[in-house]
């Protein structure tokens, strides 16, 4: 509440100029407003309206600091007027007019979200200036806070989501080491739909998936969870193949609704018994191979990506010999795509080889750590892309070089 001759708190100082939009429609107490603001010290920039409906566009377009509100207006009256601003300008600080024998319309226009009110009347030049910069503080803190929150809970969604896009592998017999990471493309930012999973079948062998979902966002990743959660489950009820990718399509098509998405996976059946892998590329890239002779990609055959012409089931598979002992990286594009450096051509394939073999042997999960570091360096924050890594180790601990 704000009142001639009342102490009223120096406010923190708010912006070098104020625009100030005043809706009263009383001609006498406009111009009274307007030589209080003169006097104050002020500099401001006042648009004056006599109606809601005149201070529509001013509104919609929040280019005003601070809202000088007369609650009783041709076409809409009392907290009603309030309630109309707040809905269309919610970040805009808002000090209510009230008449002399209105003793409760201030306080009730402030439960309802005014910034603070004056007094008709009772207002002094001095009054004026410090009740508009503490409610522009005062809207501006509020508006920080409301935005940091949104924030806090957007990162509490996305780690939810990335839950779901990174589970924790089941195995039960196999002696195959997993790492796994995923990235968000930027701090905050709304997940894309890249998304991993490793488990061991009844048969005892070990399957798995990287996948990418095109576009970013909570559609992708939502469908990024479904995938990921289908291929877990179709696996562990013995779908393979073929097979497998035609019902991991059906599911993207029925989950995807009007938006044209479609999903890149490579997904893979490791037999160490047989000294085998069983690959399946569905628009995806091949995984890179690691021996104690250095690695390379592994060459397969290319299938189509699931959900560009649903029903096609072109997928051919290739079976390629492991060694005793070795590594399989699969990832996703965010891995490539990024810059290689202060030019602006892309890392590309060749160019994570080479990055690999330059760098230090280290355990799996620190070389990856180190992989994705070293690429992120290279890209300076030049490309923004979600990226997923799984890496399997077999055998006698190999450096990846």
């Amino acid at each position: 509440m704000s009142t001639a001759g009342e102490h009223v708190p120096d406010a923190p100082s708010g912006p070098s100029h104020y625009r100030i939009l005043l809706i009263e429609d009383d001609p006498g107490d406009a111009l009274l407003v307007e030589e209080l603001l003169h006097d104050t010290g002020l500099r401001f920039e006042l648009t004056t309206r006599t109606t809601l409906a005149g201070a529509r566009a001013e509104l919609l377009s929040s280019r005003a600091d601070c809202i000088l509100l007369d609650l009783h207006l041709p076409d809409v009256s009392g907290i009603d007027a309030l309630t109309t601003v707040r809905s269309l300008a919610p970040h805009t600080a808002v000090i209510v007019l009230t008449g002399l024998s209105e003793a409760q319309a201030g306080t009730e226009a402030m439960a309802a979200g005014a910034q603070d009110y004056l007094v008709k009347g009772k207002v002094d030049a001095d009054l004026l200036d410090r009740t508009v910069r503490y409610a522009v503080y005062r809207s501006h803190t509020e508006r920080v806070s409301a935005e940091v929150q949104a924030a806090r809970q957007r990162a509490e969604e996305n780690a939810r989501l990335e839950r779901g896009l990174l589970p924790q592998p089941i195995l039960d017999t196999s002696s195959v080491r997993v790492t796994s990471r995923y990235l968000p493309g930027a701090a905050l930012a709304l997940l894309g739909g890249d998304f991993l999973d490793v488990v061991e079948g009844d048969d005892g062998l070990l399957h798995a998936v990287v996948g990418d979902v095109s576009g970013h966002g909570p559609d992708a990743a939502a469908l990024g969870v479904f995938l990921r959660i289908a291929w877990r489950s179709l696996v562990l009820g013995g779908h393979r193949g073929k097979d497998l990718l035609h019902l991991m399509e059906r599911i993207l098509v029925a989950e995807r609704g009007s938006h044209a998405l479609f999903a890149t996976c490579t997904i893979l059946t490791l037999d160490q018994h047989a000294g085998t892998i069983i690959l399946h590329l569905a628009g995806h890239h091949e995984p890179l191979l690691t021996t104690v002779q250095g690695t390379r990609e592994v060459t397969a055959a290319h299938g189509m990506a699931l959900g560009i012409v649903p029903g096609l089931r072109s997928w051919p598979s290739t079976t390629v010999p492991l060694p005793a002992s070795g590594a399989l990286t699969l990832y996703t594009d965010g891995l490539t795509e990024g810059h290689s450096g202060a030019d602006d051509d892309r890392l590309g394939v060749e160019g994570l080889l080479t990055l690999i073999g330059n760098l230090p042997p280290a355990d799996p999960a620190a070389h990856v750590d180190r992989l994705i570091k070293e690429t992120h360096r290279l890209n300076a924050g030049r490309h923004s892309d979600d990226l997923a890594v799984l890496r399997l180790d077999w055998g006698e601990p190999t450096p990846l070089s």
